[in-house]
């Protein structure tokens, strides 16, 4: 399963540096609102299962990256949102460093496996330096999606 398969434009959010600066909990708020549109469960189910599993250990995966995750009964199929922060924000990662990419994602409680399996493709596609700089860079969601594809597509 890819990622861009489980993603769209629509549910990028790349914030200008003219944005009002996010704190952890507000950048878990538009991941759970992006998040909402790909699954109708509702933005405060989503930001609640999102805030307890950051209350067990940091979704700060390092290297700017973070990967807020959760499974809901009331999801019916892997989905993923993606907000990109240039300017960094706290996030309690286990390298202490700001988070700059936070790719989110819900799944079906009963779908662990797929979940974790979606949760590995993530952090290994954000594991590549150029590709992580060159979505910073993005202007748009639009353009950081068409990175996601092309990066995907690489044999």
């Amino acid at each position: 399963m890819l990622v861009t398969e489980l993603l769209s434009a629509d549910r990028i959010q790349v914030r200008s540096p003219h944005d009002p600066k996010l704190n952890k909990r507000a950048a878990l708020s538009l991941v759970a609102e992006l998040l909402d549109k790909g699954t109708g469960v509702g933005t405060q189910v989503i930001l609640d299962a999102l805030l307890e599993r950051e209350s067990l250990q940091s979704t700060g995966i390092g290297e700017g990256v973070a990967i807020p995750h959760e499974k809901l009964e009331t999801v019916q199929a892997q989905c993923a949102a993606f907000v990109i922060v240039p300017e960094g924000l706290a996030f309690d990662a286990i390298d202490g460093e700001n988070v700059n990419l936070i790719f989110g994602v819900v799944g079906p409680r009963k779908a662990l496996v797929e979940h974790l399996k979606v949760l590995a493709r993530i952090s290994k596609l954000l594991r590549n330096r150029p590709l992580r700089e060159r979505l910073l860079a993005a202007p748009s969601g639009a353009s950081a999606y068409e990175l996601l594809v092309a990066e995907e597509s690489r044999p």
